[in-house]
This record gives structure tokens, sequence and C-alpha cells, in this order.
């Protein structure tokens, strides 16, 4: 598996833009100002969230593979699934969500599907089961992501967006931190742990859904009334955003990459193999690269507002390949596991709500939430394969080996990816990409 003030949603106090896109300082735009109440509502809503969905996560590769006896091959199918249909219905998420500017309906829809998955992790124990309930819990994720970053970027101004998914995702990683340490603590006290995990995971979500419907704004001022349905944005036209060329290239650097990106519950599983770590420590080991990303996620978004999100979204890719280097060296040193856990978590600070930060300036406000799930759709699809592909290659050849390729396909991956910067499209919006 793979690692958002007031109720109000005040448009945020922009900065005057300088050549290229760049803030005129570094404290041109104080945070207090240059994030609005929808994105710290939320942000509020995520970390919520995040504790349910990383207990589930951090304690499920060992639950699969020690518990049920799952191969590596297995494991992979299931992580598969696991992204795969999250990538099959975020494009359905954000066209419904354009369709009538009810990005807030379909993002609660998504959150409260997810909740509902959760105590079904009771109840299923075969492989087809396990699946199905994890195809469902994605299906929720898919739904809810790209009207959700949508909301986050309609709410803040271009010259401030990076640092405003980067409070977002700071306060994300906050429940990512938080989810893997309650797992550590149930599992500890209670005789039927993982049931006690997914137990108390389904009670969690469901007060995301409730701080949801609350205390976020039901329509971005910025998208005016509700459209007729006549003039509502047709899948066409959604799908007619990879003819600019900077969200095409967007898209297929996010592809080509996503390829390349070993799923998270891989690198934990390696990690505790080498060293040799004890089966009820293993749900700290997401507690490194949450903690790496919570620390960043703010600053390499105000970063990326400076100096360009491009430049930034590539570097946090080579922070992974540095992390498959350490995993794959014949170091014994002890601080080499923390090293590839702060890599982790600083590639995802510089990744993940940076290129929605990029894609975003791209997308006209109407079809916003349709263009970004169009980049997530691909990432998410390649990371499908790639979690099949190392899976089988683990089981084939062992997992050095699997990482090996994997390492190869990145640096390649990288390479194509500096290739295709995306060039500023005619009409896009001026900003730091």
């Amino acid at each position: 598996m793979y690692v958002s003030e007031s109720r109000g949603s005040t448009p945020a106090v922009t900065a005057p833009p300088t050549a290229r896109g760049k803030l005129p300082g570094r404290s041109a735009v104080p945070v207090t100002k240059a994030v609005t109440g929808t994105v710290f509502a939320l942000g509020a809503v995520s970390l919520i969230t995040d504790v349910s969905s990383e207990m589930v996560t951090a304690v499920l590769p060992l639950y699969l593979v020690t518990g049920l006896g799952l191969s590596p091959l297995g494991f992979g199918l299931l992580d598969g699934v696991y992204n795969g249909f999250s990538a099959l219905v975020r494009l359905v998420g954000g066209h419904l969500a354009d369709r009538g500017g009810r990005h807030k309906s379909v993002a609660a829809f998504g959150y409260a599907l997810s909740a509902l998955c959760k105590p079904l992790l009771l109840i299923a124990h075969t492989l087809p089961l396990i699946g199905a309930v994890l195809a469902a819990d994605r299906t929720g994720k898919g739904l809810r992501t790209a009207p959700r970053d949508a909301m986050i970027s309609l709410s803040s101004s271009p010259e401030t967006r990076g640092r405003a998914f980067g409070v977002h995702r700071a306060m994300d990683t906050t429940g990512a931190l938080l989810g893997p340490l309650v797992a550590f603590l149930i599992l500890r006290q209670a005789a039927e742990g993982y049931d006690a995990v997914f137990t108390v995971s389904f009670c969690v979500a469901m007060v995301g859904v409730v701080v949801l419907l609350l205390f976020v704004p039901s329509r971005a001022p910025e998208l005016g009334p509700s459209p007729k349905a006549a003039d509502r944005p047709s899948l066409r036209a959604a799908v007619a955003l990879l003819g600019r060329r900077e969200l095409r290239n967007l898209s297929l650097c996010a592809v080509a990459l996503g390829l390349a990106t070993v799923s998270d519950s891989f690198v934990y599983l390696m990690l505790q193999r080498r060293f040799g770590v004890p089966d009820r420590w293993f749900a700290l080991m997401p507690l490194g690269t949450a903690a790496g990303f919570l620390l960043l996620a703010v600053p390499l978004g105000r970063w990326a507002d400076r100096i360009g999100r491009w430049q930034v979204f590539v570097g946090g890719h080579v922070a992974l390949l540095c992390a498959y280097a350490l995993l794959l060296a014949q170091l014994r040193s002890g601080f080499l596991p923390y090293a590839v856990l702060a890599l982790h978590g600083a590639f995802y600070a510089a990744t993940d709500g940076v290129l929605m930060a990029a894609a975003a300036g791209s997308v006209p406000a109407a079809l916003r939430s349709s263009g970004l799930a169009l980049v997530q759709t691909g990432q998410a699809g390649a990371r499908f394969f790639c979690s099949l592909a190392f899976g089988a290659a683990w089981t084939a050849w062992g997992e050095r080996s699997a990482l090996a390729g994997a390492a190869v396909a990145l640096l390649v991956s990288v390479s194509l990816s500096v290739g295709l910067r995306p060039s500023r499209a005619p009409g896009a919006v001026k900003e730091a990409v």
C-alpha cells in the first residue's frame, strides 16, 4: 500500500507573482493567511481518516503474510488490487464532482464507503473475500481523492497552492503517524489483536465522516452557482484535458515514475527481514516514513512554490532511489533503517501534494476535479502494475533481485521524466511548475 481558521472558504491572500511564478520572498505570504479554513478542515478530516486507515495498513502485511500465510506473489496481487481499484474509479469520482460542483458530496460518500469496509475485515479470511473488501475500500478512496484535492486547490491562490497542499499533507501525515502507534498499542493489549484493530479503525473512520459533513463548505465560491444540466462538464471534455501539453506530460511522468515505485508494504517487509525486526514491532515501521513526511511536507511545499514544483517532484524520486540503494547496500549499521525510512518520508513530502499543486495550474476550475483525477489515475494504475510485477519478481528471484530491478527502472524513469519536463501550455495559469 502507498502512503487535507474557520469553517468558511475565504480565498487565500495572494502575493504578487514574479517571473516564472516564484514567490518574491521566503516570508511574503504568512502561512496563516496563505492557507484557508477549507484546507484546515479537510486536513482534519484526512488526519482522522488516516489514523483509521493506517491502523489497518500497518498490520495488514503481517496479518496476510504471517497470519494467513500468503506468498509475496499473493500479497503483491492483493496490494495491486488495493491500489488498482482506486485508480479505476478516480476518474468517476472526479467527473461526478465536476458535473454539479458536488465535491463535498462525492468526497463524503467515498469516506463513508471506506469506513464501512473496516469491520468487514473481521469476517474475511480468504483471498477472494479479502480482495473484495480491499477493492471496496479503495473504491471509496478513489472516489474521494480528486474531489478533496480539487477543493484544496480551488480554495487556494495559485502562488500559495504548494504550501496549501503541504499543510494538508502534513495534517494527513499526522494521522499516518498516529495510526500505526494506536495499532501497536492495541496489539500489545488485546487478546484478539487484529480484530480489535479493525473495530477501532471503523469507529475512528466514522468520526472523520462526521467532521467532513459538519465543517467543510458545500461549494467553493470560485465555482459560482451550480451549473444547469446543459452546461455541466462532459466526460469528453474531461478526457480532452490530456490535449493540454503540460497536463499530458505531467501524467506521462507520473505513470513512468509510478511503474518503479515499490509499495510501502514491501519496503517494510524487506527492512523487517533484513534486520530481524520482531513481529510485534512491525506496526511501528510506518512511523519513520510518516515522521519524515510530516516534518518536510510544509517546507517542501513552500520551496516548490518558490523554485518550481517540477524540480521538487523529481527530487523526491531521487530520494526514493537513494532509499533503494541503501536497502541494496551490504551495510549492517543500525542507522540504516532510520535513513531508509527518512528518505521514504522525504519522497512522499516532495511528491504527493506537490504533483497535485503542479497539475492544478493547467486545469480550469470547472474541470479541476476531473483533471487531477487524470493524473492520479495514471499514477495509481502504474503503481498497481508495479505491485504485481514486484511481488512476482520477489517470488521468482528473491527480494534483492526484485529491488535491484526496481532501482534500475526508477533511474531510467527519472531520466525520462527530466526529458519530459512539462512546458507551460498557452493559457495555463502562470505559476511555478
